[in-house]
């Protein structure tokens, strides 16, 4: 069999992004899955984005990733979430169709000239001399590889559960993963159990759909990819979703499962998601809620399935139904498949760098849910940067990592390696302290040069960011300089219960009042060739508006990043030994050897680490 630059394992959301990255850098590349055909699916909620996670996406195409794209040429519905609140909290959201997402994942792999597809099963990751050598099929052939990425998602011995029957898969209809981490762990890694969840589908034609509450999605769509062509978007019909309740009558009934449940009997091992609980979980956490909202969403445009959104269970099949029939709109619901909840291992991401090459193996990386993350958007991320340094390693050239103050892909995958975790983690807007710089609105500006530079990107797409970056800046110069006078502003001021200017005031001081916006104001304005190209694209107009009414904020966070960019200057040899300072806590001495921080900025984040632990640090490297 051909040798390979990079093995990819997995063709899911992380698997996906990896190959296609590895691909693009120039390296060749093995995808290997256990089904070409199941490339990118959607194993539990046929949804991409959301809070945090659509920024995540929004990031990724910025680089070069193409989960932006999959998504909106299989999107059916979009959404751009929180919009009542500041800009640094609007995420996008699209409701997928499941079937088109796998084919068209399928389709931006093969037009990648140098992956190969292999349809096999792989049991075990191969080693010489502590560097990666390639991979043994189900069938002990050995696929030669330089480096190799592990995406395996909740396949690795994975375990399926309704009640207390358990069932060995990833997820449903198709089988685990079995041999992998055994190899893994004898070659010295530590492993975990985790687990996830899906709710039951109903049949559409079973819903009485006129007592329920629609969901349109957003009446001017926005594409989640930057090179999408927005004449032609959105590319699939476009459908509402529906939204009903739980009640306390339907939390009694479910109770009376609690004494078959997985969960609670002890026979669910794996520790499951905090922030994305079972209902079961819901009910026992947050007693003193009387009801839980859920959403009713389409499978597909051509599917009867039902996906109910916020009721992801594994009780009893009975249970689910009986509960079912009681929610408003739910009455004669038929139930197609209850929902599940799947075991799987997982490997603490304390084994990984900050590159997800792990620090055991030279030339393995880990991407995914294997390194304990929940979540399509998490996974891409992860996936991507994985494949990138992959290429990289084997080309020579130098490695890629982001730093926290550049993107929430940098923020993910630093929580991960230096706090790790012992439950499935999620990303939010929340994570990182300087959220108003990593607006999902500016992810091309702020990593497209990155991209390019890696040869993700070609010249087109970043010659056109870089011009919009020169009209954004000089729209904000123009609002700077160019005042309006009293007569032509106060009207709309009046109007808009804000108080009134005596004397002429610049378009930038206007528009910082929240109640005040810039296409208001540039509409008194007469037009002319000088103003036209930066005010007669909305996404260009955007960018100006919010960087003028939030420049105070803004400022703030780039002074705060500035002084922490010292201690992420500040380089710490990843050959120190930290058993031999003495003087560490001991505490510290065990996390920074566990963790090995390349800063003074990493190891200031790692959990355990005191600031005293730090200045010994700076001193011992000082001297």
């Amino acid at each position: 069999m051909k040798e390979f630059d990079v093995i990819v394992i997995g063709g899911g959301h992380a698997g996906v992004e990896a190959a296609c990255a590895s691909s693009k850098i120039g390296c060749s590349v093995a995808l290997v899955s256990m089904d070409k055909f199941a490339m990118g699916r959607l194993s539990c909620n046929p949804a991409i984005g959301g809070t945090a996670k659509g920024h995540l996406v929004r990031e990724i195409d910025a680089l070069g990733g193409v989960m932006g794209e999959i998504a909106d040429k299989s999107g059916i519905q979009f959404r751009m979430l929180n919009r009542s609140k500041g800009p640094a909290v609007w995420s996008p959201r699209s409701q997928n169709d499941r079937t088109i997402y796998s084919q068209v994942a399928l389709e931006v792999v093969e037009r990648h000239k140098n992956v190969w597809i292999i349809a096999e099963s792989v049991v075990s990751i191969e080693t010489e001399d502590g560097k990666v050598i390639g991979v043994k099929n189900s069938h002990g052939e050995l696929i030669k590889g330089k480096a190799v990425v592990l995406c395996s998602g909740t396949f690795l011995n994975g375990l399926m559960h309704t009640g207390l029957t358990s069932t060995s898969g990833g997820r449903f209809g198709e089988q685990p993963a079995v041999g992998i981490t055994e190899s893994l762990v004898q070659k010295g890694f530590e492993s975990g159990r985790l687990k996830t969840g899906t709710p039951p589908r109903l049949h559409k034609n079973s819903i009485n759909w006129d007592v329920l509450q629609e969901q349109p999605g957003d009446e001017n769509p926005q594409p989640f990819s930057h090179q999408t062509d927005k004449s032609k978007f959105p590319f699939q019909q476009q459908i509402s979703c529906s939204i009903t309740y739980t009640d306390q009558n339907v939390h009694k009934i479910l109770e009376t499962g609690f004494a078959n449940s997985p969960l609670f009997t002890g026979l669910i091992k794996g520790v499951g998601p905090r922030y994305c609980p079972s209902i079961e979980d819901k009910i026992v956490r947050f007693a003193e809620k009387l009801q839980h909202q859920l959403f009713l969403e389409p499978e597909g445009l051509d599917s009867d399935l039902i996906y109910v959104n916020g009721f992801s269970t594994s009780l009893p099949a009975d249970v689910q139904l009986k509960a079912i029939h009681n929610i408003k709109g739910l009455e004669n619901a038929e139930m197609i498949r209850p929902g599940y909840a799947v075991e799987y291992d997982f490997f603490p991401p304390n084994q990984v760098d900050l590159t997800l090459e792990t620090k055991l193996i030279e030339g393995l990386y880990f991407a995914g849910q294997i390194n304990g993350t929940s979540g399509y958007e998490e996974a891409a991320a992860q996936g991507l940067i994985a494949g990138i340094n992959a290429a990289l390693k084997i080309q020579n050239r130098p490695e890629f990592v982001l730093k926290r103050s550049e993107a929430y892909i940098a923020v993910l995958i630093d929580d991960l390696v230096n706090k790790s975790t012992d439950e499935p983690y999620r990303m939010f807007t929340s994570r990182a302290e300087h959220r108003l710089l990593l607006r999902q609105d500016n992810a091309d500006r702020r990593l497209t040069k990155y991209g390019y530079d890696l040869g993700l990107i070609d010249k087109e797409w970043f010659f056109e960011v870089e011009e919009k970056e020169k009209k954004i800046f000089a729209g904000i110069n123009y609002c700077n300089s160019t005042k309006i006078a009293p007569i032509k502003i106060n009207g709309i001021l009046l109007e808009k219960g804000s108080t009134g200017i005596e004397s002429s005031e610049t378009i930038s001081k206007l528009v910082k009042r929240p109640e005040i916006n810039l296409s208001e104001i540039i509409s008194l304005m007469e037009t002319s060739p000088e103003t036209t190209p930066f005010f007669c694209e909305d996404e260009i107009k955007e960018q100006i508006e919010i960087e003028l009414k939030y420049e105070g904020y803004i400022k703030r966070q780039h002074e705060a990043v500035d002084r922490l960019e010292k201690y992420e200057e500040t380089k710490i040899p990843l050959s120190l030994n930290y058993s031999n300072l003495k003087a560490l806590s001991a505490e510290g001495r065990e996390k920074l050897q566990h963790v090995k921080p390349r800063s003074i900025g990493q190891a200031s984040r790692i959990s355990g680490v005191t600031p005293s632990d730090i200045s010994i640090l700076l001193v011992y490297l000082k001297k």
